[in-house]
């Protein structure tokens, strides 16, 4: 069985670290390459880096800050925010990407998904679902644009019809998790996996360790994206790692050297 991946989240709003409670009231954590370097150290099996007002303020993503960090971490690096062509791709992963996440650009043009696939690899493709619960219609609609935008899509059928035009991967939001630390949305995150044949990242609302062995558990999702427990230091990545282990479930540690 392939080991549970745990990724480390960086947030960036004007070239800085932040973090927020369902998308809002953004705090200021730190720089991107020292915690880039730090989660690497600490043994992150992967790190996402996601500019987070890129589609909102209709530019490019900042890609002096994407070769800082890809010169400082060893370990697979995922880059979205603002992403709408597959040359725009080219340049992030030429400054060290391995894999880019689009989420709004998709939706406004499903297409580029297989263009990116074609040219790149399905494996480097990640679409990102950022999901809200919708009382009326008892289900998950997809917001664009930083969660500013409701696009009134059904996350279940989008995240199907993203797989079937090449995505090779789905990084999950939950909206109503997210900041909370009230632990994951298990039932928006086994619906996902259930409904698709590709890697699925939980992502929004862990609050400790046993919110990430349980979201694993419930839902046998891939890998568990992580921001603000770490960020804040309420717990290790080797602590996560030892509860995974105690708990049954397949961990990668990093070699010393």
């Amino acid at each position: 069985m392939l080991a549970k991946r745990i990724i480390p989240c960086l947030d960036i709003k004007d070239g800085r670290v932040v973090k927020g409670i369902k998308f809002l009231n953004l705090k200021d954590i730190g720089d991107p390459v020292e915690l880039a370097k730090y989660y690497n150290k600490e043994g992150a099996d992967e790190l996402c880096f996601l500019d987070i007002t890129a589609s909102h303020e209709e530019r490019k993503i900042l890609l002096d800050i994407v070769e800082a960090v890809a010169n400082e971490v060893f370990i697979p690096f995922t880059v979205g925010g603002g992403i709408t062509s597959t040359k725009e791709m080219k340049e992030i992963l030429r400054a060290g990407a391995d894999k880019i996440t689009i989420n709004s650009a998709a939706i406004k043009n499903p297409e580029l998904i297989t263009e990116g696939a074609t040219r790149f690899g399905s494996q480097c493709i990640v679409l990102a679902i950022d999901a809200k619960y919708n009382l009326e219609k008892k289900t998950w609609d997809v917001y664009t644009k930083g969660g500013r935008e409701n696009t009134n899509l059904n996350a279940i059928e989008w995240a199907k019809k993203g797989v079937k035009l090449g995505a090779g991967e789905i990084l999950l939001t939950s909206m109503d998790a997210d900041g909370t630390k009230n632990g994951y949305d298990i039932k928006l995150t086994k619906k996902i996996v259930d409904a698709v044949d590709v890697p699925i990242i939980a992502s929004g609302g862990a609050g400790k360790t046993k919110d990430i062995t349980e979201v694993f558990i419930e839902t046998n999702c891939d890998a568990a994206l992580v921001a603000s427990i770490l960020h804040y230091k309420d717990v290790t990545i080797a602590k996560i790692k030892e509860q995974m282990e105690e708990e049954e479930l397949p961990v990668r540690w990093v070699e010393e050297e």
